[in-house]
């Protein structure tokens, strides 16, 4: 390891030593010719070592598109030599991209090569490591590039940093009217990936430190009480609350047309509901008919009863009105979609 080492500095220091010199491309031809030769001896830990270390010394001095072009070839060896995630690698990644240009035509190829990379040596992330994720939505939101910085916080396990986005996201470019909107699309997005962990502690968060929004729950608002009964809902599991919310509350779902396709995943997830048949109804056509298929209606009557109960309960401990018996709480004062939310595929 050490005469590996010594190999990669060497060229190093002849390469700094064309850059010091102002040229650029001699030290990319360079950096280019050692890699082909390491990689054609397999010698793939040089390889990466020569690459990352060369890439940054071309970043620093504002070589983009060879620190770029570099940094792409970084990631062809993580992938032959099919190495595993890790902290350091995962640190390497995010150095690399956070010192491109954001402008540089390089920097989104090298951000899908890295999470394709990560999917395909660590196969319970098929959409990418979280980790991998986060250092991305960390360094989005630097950039105050919201959307993006949201779409890979909803891929990740972070659901305080993805709580602070959101209020910043909101408070600096939503309207008072969607606040409720950008933290419900967030949870429902988080549960369609099963990451129901997440999606609590990102809500919780959202609500508490968002300063539109009354301390809770309950909420002045009926998509907020929704989302807080459905988190509660998943706790058990049974299909009747489930029901019951999404009819209660179906005038402040109708808000968001995806707010349904989401909820159709995340009843076939947590709930056992079939996938809907492919009728304009949908799910909540369909579903209180799927509750009462084979089941004996006295076992309905008492499930029903046991389940609402429950949610009554836990409302009623908290001074909360009886949202599941007043349809009058499911309505909402706005009917905008969220622009910036839209079209998210969780796939």
């Amino acid at each position: 390891m050490a005469a590996t080492s010594r190999g990669v500095d060497r060229v190093l220091a002849k390469c700094e030593a064309c850059i010091n010199a102002g040229n650029y491309y001699e030290a990319h031809q360079m950096f280019r010719t050692v890699y082909f030769r390491y990689n054609g001896q397999q010698k793939f830990t040089e390889a990466a070592d020569l690459l990352y270390r060369g890439a940054l010394i071309l970043l620093r001095h504002n070589q983009h598109s060879s620190g770029a072009d570099l940094s792409l070839l970084f990631i062809d060896v993580l992938t032959k030599s099919k190495s595993t995630v890790t902290d350091t690698i995962i640190g390497q990644i995010s150095t690399l991209f956070e010192r491109m240009d954001p402008e540089c035509p390089e920097r989104y190829p090298f951000l899908t090569k890295a999470i394709n990379w990560s999917s395909k040596v660590n196969k319970n992330h098929k959409r990418g490591h979280p980790d991998l994720h986060q250092r991305f939505g960390v360094i989005f939101k630097q950039e105050q590039n919201y959307p993006q910085a949201r779409y890979h916080y909803i891929h990740s396990c972070d659901g305080e940093g993805c709580a602070q986005l959101l209020v910043e996201f909101h408070t600096s470019h939503g309207y008072s009217s969607e606040v409720d909107m950008f933290i419900t699309q967030a949870v429902l997005q988080y549960l369609c990936l099963q990451n129901k962990t997440t999606a609590s502690l990102c809500f919780e968060l959202y609500t508490q430190k968002h300063p539109a929004i009354d301390k809770g729950p309950p909420f002045g608002l009926p998509l907020l009480n929704f989302i807080w009964l459905l988190l509660i809902a998943l706790e058990g599991g049974k299909l009747a609350v489930f029901t019951v919310l999404c009819e209660k509350y179906q005038v402040s779902i109708n808000r968001d047309p995806n707010y349904k396709e989401y909820l159709d995943q995340i009843g076939q997830l947590f709930f056992g509901v079939p996938p809907p048949q492919r009728t304009p109804q949908g799910l909540f056509g369909n579903l209180l008919q799927n509750v009462l298929v084979d089941v004996d209606s006295d076992e309905e009557d008492n499930m029903g009863s046991s389940s609402t109960s429950h949610l009554q309960g836990n409302r009623m401990g908290s001074g909360m009105p009886n949202l599941l018996t007043n349809s009058s709480a499911c309505s909402s004062s706005s009917t905008r979609q969220v622009k910036p939310e839209s079209n998210f595929d969780v796939d």
